[in-house]
């Protein structure tokens, strides 16, 4: 599982819409709205590389209240559970 954190500024009066629209995406499995210098992060988990470039240009980017976004790709993860096996009960 590849993880990317996407870090996005968002038009101000949109953010809630914003974040409901990138929660709904495939491959977004996580939206966080955050104080700070940007305004959602969002984890985006796929199988491949290749879906990252689906992921973040082609859906993330272009949601409407989306201004810009900086992608940070996870190299370890550090946990104490297991994401995979999160995603295999079927859910």
């Amino acid at each position: 599982m590849i993880t990317a954190i996407v870090m996005i500024k968002a038009d101000v009066g949109r953010i809630p819409e914003v974040a409901r629209t990138l929660a709904d995406l495939e491959g977004v499995s996580e939206v966080y709205s955050v104080t700070g210098e940007i305004d959602l992060i969002a984890i985006v988990r796929v199988r491949e590389h290749q879906e990252l470039a689906e992921v973040i240009p082609n859906r993330i980017n272009k949601v409407p209240g989306v201004l810009s976004s900086d992608t940070h790709i996870a190299f370890h993860t550090y946990s104490q559970h297991d994401l995979e096996a999160a995603f295999s009960l079927g859910l």
